[in-house]
């Protein structure tokens, strides 16, 4: 359990830097990242309209073991830029560490004696009973919050590790001293209340979602990289797996989740206004889901060039 509590706490502690400056026109810069990054087997978008530029890349974290992807024009594309913007961070201290061993049966378990049949209909519930037949009976009254990480990790086969873009740009920029910024940070006591407090009936669209991806096995983990890497962008979004990612702590939390969200709409924003050239490396599911932020920026008149996102295009 208390493994599980740290896994949570460090979903969001991803490093960053600050902003550096550039040497090259703007446009010329744009049109040599554009023509390098495509290189490489990753959903990278172009976003313009008049002299405002911005490079937005789509990132999965969790790739299978043994996958392989061509990361070099990426690389080289992130050692052209003028500045990076990465996920948000979590600030998280050791008295929030404390903190979560301190109440680790609180967040860990679900409220007073009940179980997953006092939040579930009865339809789900059976469809829970049966992925979960194999693994005894304390699952019942655990957290939603980490029977979601259960049912994603240990059924459908996730795995965070892998050497997916996020690295690959955090990475080559160390090597090439460009220097980033995060779009934002959620604090460590933020963080800790939320698991403290948060109500199990916010995350049954997570284990709904979560009994989807574990029915499907593996499998679905191993499409949904291959997907990303034939820039089947579509594909990913629809993917049971990558769904209930988007659904489970922290992205489908009634708090947090909208906190991201915000966080990297602002950046963005500030990104089309700043001169030169910024790589963002966001994930690929904020970007291209309906409604989501390509969707938003060709509402307001951007051009938006890259793979299809949207499943009538790719038809």
């Amino acid at each position: 359990m208390r493994s599980q509590m740290l896994i949570g706490l460090s979903a969001l502690a991803l490093l960053g830097a600050t902003p550096g400056m550039a040497q090259e026109s703007a446009e010329d810069r744009v049109d040599d990242i554009i023509v390098v990054a495509r290189r490489s087997q990753t959903p990278i978008w172009e976003v313009s309209r008049g002299d405002d530029s911005l490079i937005l890349v789509g990132s999965i974290r969790g790739l299978p073991r043994g996958f392989e992807w061509n990361p070099s024009g990426l690389e080289a594309a992130t050692a052209r830029a003028d500045r990076i913007l990465y996920p948000p961070v979590g600030r998280v201290s050791a008295s929030d560490l404390l903190r979560v061993i301190w109440r680790a049966r609180t967040i860990g378990r679900l409220p007073g004696e009940t179980t997953s049949a006092d939040y579930l209909d009865a339809a789900t519930q059976a469809r829970l009973e049966t992925v979960m037949a194999d693994e005894g009976d304390d699952w019942r009254r655990k957290s939603f919050v980490f029977l979601g990480f259960d049912l994603m990790q240990d059924k459908a086969g996730y795995r965070s590790g892998g050497d997916d873009a996020d690295d690959v740009v955090r990475r080559s920029a160390r090597r090439a001293r460009i220097e980033g910024e995060t779009v934002g940070e959620v604090r460590g006591d933020e963080i800790v209340d939320n698991l403290i407090t948060q109500a199990p009936q916010d995350y049954v669209p997570c284990i709904a979602a979560g009994i989807v991806a574990a029915e499907g096995g593996p499998d679905g983990f191993v499409a949904r990289a291959e997907d990303w890497r034939a820039l089947r962008v579509p594909d990913v979004i629809e993917n049971p797996l990558d769904i209930a990612l988007g659904q489970c702590w922290p992205w489908g939390d009634p708090e947090i989740g909208p906190q991201l969200r915000s966080q990297w709409l602002t950046a963005i924003a500030g990104a089309l206004d700043q001169p030169g050239t910024t790589l963002a490396v966001a994930p690929l599911r904020l970007l291209a889901e309906p409604g989501g932020v390509l969707d938003g920026l060709e509402a307001q008149g951007f051009e938006v060039r890259g793979p299809d996102w949207k499943a009538s295009q790719a038809d």
